[in-house]
């Protein structure tokens, strides 16, 4: 008996997006809540389905960004984080999702749009812990997202993106200290920080907003690497 011919297998392919800031002295994830099934009423991250063969999956991130919480990719950092396809994650099919991670500066709260009734900031403790319900496996990916928060600050400059331009030293070091969850030591970070080629560009302008006497305000570089890296584990 012949072979039946093969036929591409049908599966619907989306974008999500991990959303990540400092706000509050907390790391927070932008989450919304779903406005239609699957999971309607409980709290996923922002994204969906691209809208049709033609769109790039760059311009359908970009697309779910602004409908589901008004913000513009143009004005954070984004990158493609990885995909998820576990063959149960979406109750509807055989759906494959790519994820976008982003960073941002504290911002105001979202505005919801499309397919989300609300939009808000939420600290990833209450998602990572479970004290949170979230849809498909959105639980797993916020974790993953952290984690590629954490890890990128030893070795880029990630860290940067979290701060509105200017920003100070204290500023920066504030990022990793609640991205990393531990304090670390000023002296040794403002020397290592400012050591960076690349990294910070003076503005000339000075700062009490840190309390204490006039700190130095800094703009972002061109560097887009650490070296040598900030190890999170040493630098207590």
């Amino acid at each position: 008996m012949p072979d039946k011919p093969w036929r591409i297998p049908k599966v619907a392919v989306a974008v999500d997006l991990a959303v990540l800031t400092v706000r509050a002295d907390q790391l927070q994830i932008l989450l919304v809540e779903r406005a239609i099934a699957p999971f309607r009423g409980m709290l996923a991250l922002p994204g969906g389905f691209i809208a049709s063969k033609e769109e790039d999956l760059d311009v359908a991130a970009a697309r779910e960004l602004a409908e589901e919480t008004g913000l513009d990719a143009g004005q954070l950092h984004l990158e493609q984080m990885r995909t998820y396809g576990a063959p149960d994650r979406d109750p509807r099919g055989r759906v494959l999702t790519v994820c976008y991670f982003a960073v941002v500066p504290n911002l105001p709260l979202p505005t919801a749009g499309g397919d989300a009734r609300a939009a808000r900031w939420t600290p990833v403790d209450s998602v990572l812990d479970g004290d949170i319900d979230m849809a498909f496996d959105h639980r797993t990916i916020v974790a993953d997202a952290v984690e590629r928060a954490r890890g990128k600050l030893e070795y880029t400059t990630l860290g940067a993106a979290f701060c509105a331009t200017p920003f100070t030293v204290s500023e920066l070091r504030h990022v990793y200290e609640t991205v990393w969850g531990h304090p670390l030591d000023p002296r040794n970070f403002h020397r290592k920080i400012t050591g960076v080629a690349g990294l910070l560009v003076a503005t000339g302008e000075r700062t009490t907003r840190d309390g204490g006497r006039p700190a130095a305000l800094y703009r972002c570089g061109p560097a887009t690497t650490m070296h040598p890296p900030i190890l999170r584990g040493t630098e207590r």
